[in-house]
């Protein structure tokens, strides 16, 4: 007889370890401080295992069988979802060390230790302001040059062409940082040459009097006679 949610939430514990069956190989597992379990019982290659779904009531008892049915498609296509479950979680935790961000925050404790403060602190705060908000969270070995395009393009936008140049700039040493550490494997803002606007120079005429110059002509004969 299948479980039901009120059954689920009636569960009070008892001295020892109890189990509420649902159907299917999924049980409700009742521990004696209160705490109540998902589990799911199968077999793969001959062995018995248990498979941790969720916490009740945080899962409930139809998002539980959702994922039981899950669990069986991956039986059904001879793929363990123990292990599926374990490789999931691996997955997740080099996406969250490998991110951009991450790897970013790892070059600057590591690079540039020896800079300036003002270096620094621009350095990071062009980080945290202009590049994280857009690339953070990604995996450092899936940012694509559009991406950082993207991120450096709302600089512009904001009228800080030479910050954008910088900006660029600072992401190449990241990105050179990941592929020397194996967190990667290319630079994509080496894509980007010539992708930004360029910076305009202002150039200052310097004006003088013939007078100050015919002074200073004569200076400069006094000080290197033929």
């Amino acid at each position: 007889m299948p479980l039901t949610a009120i059954a689920a939430k009636q569960a009070r514990p008892k001295d020892k370890p109890y189990k509420l069956s649902d159907e299917r190989g999924m049980f409700l597992l009742v521990k004696p401080n209160g705490a109540k379990y998902w589990r799911l019982k199968y077999r793969y290659a001959g062995k018995e295992k248990s498979l941790s779904i969720g916490v009740y009531p945080e899962v409930t008892l139809a998002e539980a069988r959702e994922h039981r049915d899950n669990a069986r498609r991956l039986l059904r296509d001879d793929i363990d979802p123990g292990v599926a479950k374990k490789l999931k979680r691996m997955h997740q935790y080099e996406a969250e060390t490998n991110c951009f961000e991450a790897l970013a925050r790892e070059w600057f404790e590591t690079q540039m230790s020896d800079k300036s403060k003002s270096h620094q602190d621009r350095t990071i705060r062009a980080l945290e302001k202009d590049l994280f908000p857009t690339l953070g969270r990604r995996p450092i070995c899936q940012v694509t040059a559009p991406e950082l395009l993207m991120a450096l393009r709302k600089i512009e936008a904001r009228g800080a062409i030479d910050t954008a140049h910088r900006a660029k700039q600072t992401a190449g040493q990241v990105f050179r940082y990941a592929i020397a550490t194996g967190r990667a494997e290319r630079d994509p803002s080496a894509d980007l040459k010539g992708a930004l606007r360029n910076v305009t120079t202002r150039v200052v005429s310097l004006i003088i009097s013939p007078a100050i110059f015919q002074f200073n002509l004569r200076q400069f004969r006094c000080a290197f006679p033929h």
